[in-house]
């Protein structure tokens, strides 16, 4: 069975059980400033598994493509990728673990057909210090499923992922994990949960193939949270029904249910080959680089692996509007593009091999993503500029190192080589013997030094922006959302209809836009937006909202949506209208937050301003703004 054939089997599977298909949301998340990506199936459901109502109802379900930065220097393994797909389903106060332990359970053996002798689960063993108990509830279920295919279901306490590689399997089926293993959230474990996250004990599932061998360096004994490569998570049913508070937990209004299980994943498992490079949406990239390259796969993993992930997260980044830059989202574009240029290089690939690979993946996806189709050309243009402007790259790379003439070549050399222009390392060893410099003799490990403490910086970076828990949710955060949509149709005034959202994000200090605009706003321009926006907030326009079929609130209504949104069948349309004079300011599509009404964004005698105003790429013009 193919990934895509697994994709839909899911889908129609849960259309069975009552489910709404919901369609993917974006790679860059929409009203969330807590994170630069969509990094989880659940991150677009946050508001809805907080107790708001769903357009679609209480069973839902979708694959989301997904997207996880931290992961770019783990890529070259057999099981590590940057982007993937979470097939999904949701419970919002409906169905609880009985249903869906059951329901997957019954999706993998009996649907997907992988055998349950090499299946193996964990649950949460409990948390005393928040009185939060021992799930078994979940771990009675799994040994009533076992037992249907003539399985033991043998319970374990295992407790901390150390104490896995001490005590072993046990001959055990279901086993006990603390939170550090068995506790969902977006920012960890229990202790790392910032105030207003939600999160809950989940029940996990492994697949295991018994043809690797354990490598003691992951512990002494295997388990089923082991590193070695044995066991792979396959699945997670998150039983999210708590809410963090300043020093505790409280239960949310319903009790949730959130499924995640990575497509990719259960694909090889189907297979029953422990490397997700060779199923059906990487291994035909896989085909392609052995042919431009002229070599084979086996002896060059790391780095078709490496470019067949990297260029798959650049291709829907592309169709979902971002173009690679020097900041935020589209600087992580640029590394994973450059990142594939210089491991092309490894195999001897060294001119416009991105065009060829680029409509390789597009063909992968195309009858599934239909986005794709559409925007097939601007995303193979998108990449090829930037692998254009990166050969450019090279060359200063190269004007850079014959600088050091006459010098000691070192590590930090090298590295701010490959760091700040963009060059490859193996270049940079290579040219400095080709020009007979000197090198030092233990360059690569003070390289290794300065790259590890890159990646702890970038780590740390990305840790921080769980500081604040759920982005979007404060006063603060819903003033700045209305003045956005107040500007929004302010500059349709000013600048004209062909003005089109292209992004947004929105902090407690300001709101920053991304729209369509072919040059530089005037200053006389930037004033009248400022005017337009002021005046609306004076006439305290009243917000609210109603939610309709889509095509009719897009070509009866004509709200106004983002460019690059995809929405399902019903969608919810704010409006902004004077209720004195009857006059209709604003209608777009959104997901909310908003203050009721303009008047409030004044408060404490604040009034709205645009403080820079700049390209952001080609076409492409960004606003900040706050209210001062």
């Amino acid at each position: 069975m193919t990934a895509q054939e697994i994709r839909q089997l899911y889908l129609d599977y849960f259309k069975t059980k009552q489910h709404a298909i919901i369609p993917r949301a974006l790679l860059v998340p929409q009203n969330d400033s807590s994170t630069l990506f969509t990094s989880s199936g659940m991150q677009p459901l946050i508001p809805y598994l907080l107790g708001e109502k769903h357009p679609f109802g209480n069973r839902l379900a979708d694959s989301q493509t997904c997207l996880r930065a931290q992961d770019i220097p783990d890529v070259g393994d057999n099981r590590h990728t940057t982007f993937f797909e979470m097939l999904g389903n949701w419970s919002l106060g409906d169905y609880f673990k009985k249903d869906q332990l059951t329901w997957f359970f019954e999706f993998l053996t009996d649907k997907v057909g992988i055998d349950p002798q090499k299946l193996y689960v964990t649950c949460f063993i409990g948390n005393k210090t928040y009185d939060i108990p021992k799930d078994t509830e979940s771990a009675e279920i799994w040994q009533k499923l076992f037992m249907t295919k003539n399985i033991v279901g043998k319970t374990v306490d295992i407790g901390s992922e150390e104490n896995g590689g001490l005590k072993g399997m046990q001959n055990g089926r279901i086993f006990y994990y603390d939170d550090s293993k068995n506790w969902w959230c977006r920012a960890g474990g229990i202790n790392a949960m910032p105030s207003g996250e939600p999160g809950g004990p989940d029940s996990e599932v492994f697949y295991e193939f018994d043809f690797i061998k354990h490598d003691s360096r992951f512990g002494k004994f295997c388990h089923p949270n082991c590193d070695c490569g044995r066991f792979m998570e396959i699945g997670n049913s998150v039983f999210m029904e708590y809410l963090r508070t300043e020093d505790n937990f409280i239960k949310l209004p319903n009790k949730n249910v959130d499924f995640g299980g990575g497509l990719e994943r259960i694909a090889a498992a189907s297979l029953n080959i422990s490397d997700v490079f060779e199923i059906s949406l990487l291994r035909p990239i896989i085909d392609e680089l052995e042919k431009l390259s002229g070599l084979k796969y086996q002896s060059h993993q790391e780095s078709m692996r490496v470019i067949a992930d990297h260029l798959r997260a650049a291709v829907f980044l592309a169709a979902d509007a971002v173009v690679p830059s020097n900041k935020t989202q589209g600087y992580v574009m640029r590394r994973l593009i450059r990142r594939a240029i210089r491991f092309a290089f490894d195999l001897g690939i060294e001119v416009g091999f991105l065009e060829n690979v680029v409509s390789i993946i597009i063909s992968l996806y195309i009858d599934d993503f239909p986005e794709l189709k559409s925007q097939d050309k601007l995303i193979v243009d998108v990449l090829a500029r930037e692998e254009k402007i990166f050969r450019q790259t090279l060359k200063k790379g190269l004007n850079q190192l014959n600088k050091l003439t006459g010098k000691l070549i070192t590590g930090q050399d090298v590295f701010k080589l490959y760091d700040t222009y963009g060059f490859p390392t193996e270049l940079s060893v290579e040219e400095v013997y080709r020009l007979d410099y000197q090198i030092e003799d233990d360059w690569q490990i003070n390289f290794d030094k300065a790259m590890q403490l890159q990646r702890n910086r970038s780590r740390t970076a990305g840790k921080g922006v769980f500081k604040g828990g759920l982005g979007g949710n404060t006063e603060i955060h819903k003033k700045y959302h209305t003045a956005t949509h107040l500007m929004y149709r302010a500059l349709r005034q000013v600048l004209g209809d062909h003005v089109v959202q292209h992004g947004s994000n929105i902090t407690e200090d300001r709101l920053r836009f991304d729209f369509s605009h072919p040059q530089k706003m005037t200053a006389e321009e930037i004033t009248q937006v400022e005017d337009i926006v002021n005046k609306q907030i004076n006439n305290d326009l009243v917000i609210s909202f109603d939610e309709y079929p889509t095509k009719k609130a897009i070509n009866e209504l004509g709200a106004l949506g983002a460019f690059g949104d995809r929405y399902g069948e019903i969608v919810k349309v704010y409006s902004m209208q004077d209720k004195n004079k009857g006059q209709l300011f604003s209608l777009e599509i959104c997901g909310g937050p908003h203050v009721e009404h303009t008047a409030v964004l004044k408060e404490g005698n604040k009034k709205f301003k645009i403080i820079k105003e700049e390209s952001s790429s080609a076409g492409i013009r960004r606003i900040k703004a706050v209210l001062i």
